[in-house]
């Protein structure tokens, strides 16, 4: 059984580039199951944001045992995203 993914995303309100990041992860969470999302807007809950050191939104951000990836940009590249997700991905950071 997989385990569940518990998901930050931090958004900048209701902008485009947020509502479409907003959709991308929901619409794969939905399809991959065992995804716990919050959304987290950053102006909404600036202190969220200085705790995980957020620069820029959207980002997600999986907070696991052995440590914490992020994603940057709007998470049009499924293929990355889903990567992500399974913990596949190398670098500290992504930018989409």
């Amino acid at each position: 059984m997989r385990s569940r993914k518990h998901l930050r995303l931090f958004v900048a309100g209701s902008t485009p580039r947020s509502l479409h990041a907003i959709e991308n992860l929901l619409q794969i969470c939905a399809e991959r199951g065992q995804c716990n999302v919050e959304v987290i807007d950053v102006y909404q809950d600036p202190d969220a944001t200085r705790e995980l050191n957020i620069m820029v939104a959207p980002t997600l951000v999986s907070v696991g045992p052995k440590r914490m990836r992020r994603i940057v940009g709007d998470l049009s590249d499924t293929l990355v995203v889903r990567n992500f997700l399974r913990g596949r991905m190398a670098p500290q950071r992504t930018i989409l």
